[in-house]
């Protein structure tokens, strides 16, 4: 049974492009050079922010959040930026009587944003509003206490192995892994996706139709 399906943020539900494009022009360096590396970091496995070390070595990314604030370039994004399968597929979950949750690693100034597209969901909130971040246990076992049924009937979507799915199964959840954006191309291979993913999706559309499957075995045969 699946009760419950919560997601990830920054490329499950939002396309991070004009994000981290922004962040190559605060750094004054090309979009496409930042990028390469960004990608190249995410292959060798380190955390992503040393990409930016590597332009600006002693990089504070909270600070220069901050500093991008004063300076009136804040992060932000919009209905633009969402993913064109994201709000679909949250209207059907709902329609499907499912519990929608958004719960991601993200900045306060996110969730409001998050909050004001008015996406059909029942629960939004970001590690900044819980003083927790993922992959912390307490992050999911928080999202096991919000949400309306056991671990066991959550699903838990995100791009990726390291901050979403090994994590989400740790706390005892389902996983979905959906293969978009630069950790969901650049890792899919690793056998972890094989080994810790409920399921594999390349669209949040297939979501319905697992529940569909999941909730009504009868009904395929």
């Amino acid at each position: 049974m699946i009760s419950a399906v919560v997601f990830d943020v920054g490329e499950t539900l939002v396309d991070e492009t004009r994000e981290y494009g922004t962040w190559a022009d605060w750094l004054g360096v090309p979009r496409h050079t930042f990028s390469a590396v960004f990608g190249a970091i995410i292959a060798t496995g380190l955390d992503y922010r040393e990409a930016f070390h590597v332009f600006r070595p002693g990089f504070d990314l909270d600070r220069e959040r901050q500093a991008r604030v004063v300076a009136g370039q804040p992060e932000t994004y919009g209905e633009d930026d969402l993913y064109p399968d994201a709000r679909p597929a949250l209207a059907k979950l709902q329609s499907l009587g499912v519990w929608v949750g958004i719960v991601g690693n993200q900045t306060v100034r996110s969730g409001r944003i998050l909050r004001s597209l008015e996406l059909p969901t029942d629960f939004i909130a970001t590690s900044d509003d819980w003083g927790v971040a993922k992959p912390a246990p307490e992050f999911f076992t928080k999202i096991v206490e919000i949400a309306p049924c056991p671990a066991h009937e959550i699903v838990y979507v995100g791009d990726r192995i390291d901050n979403d799915v090994s994590p989400a199964k740790q706390a005892g959840m389902r996983t979905a892994y959906i293969q978009r954006g630069p950790w969901g191309w650049i890792l899919r291979d690793k056998p972890e996706v094989a080994e810790r993913s409920d399921w594999v999706i390349h669209e949040l559309t297939e979501l319905p139709e697992i529940v569909a499957r999941e909730n009504n075995p009868s009904a395929e045969q």
